[in-house]
């Protein structure tokens, strides 16, 4: 499984880095990018960051996310 993170550079971005960050150490097949270009912003349609995609499917902009709720959003992503 492939999350990416886009705008971790902001303070939400900070704090959904950590989430997804403890998500990965649980879960375990995780490959973590950090992607904080203008281009990835526009590149996958981005309007409030920060973003975060799961296998290049956006799944969530504009919040800092739990635990619980990227390991729901991940399990969602994987099944379809």
């Amino acid at each position: 499984m492939v999350i990416k993170i886009v705008g971790s550079n902001c303070s939400n971005g900070i704090k959904l880095k950590k989430m997804v960050t403890k998500f990965a150490s649980d879960y375990g097949d995780v490959d973590v990018k950090i992607l904080d270009k203008e281009q990835d912003i526009r590149t996958y349609q981005i309007k409030n960051i920060p973003g975060l995609i799961i296998n290049d499917q956006l799944v969530s902009q504009g919040k800092v996310l739990t635990v619980r709720e990227i390991a729901r959003l991940a399990n969602e992503a994987t099944i379809a």
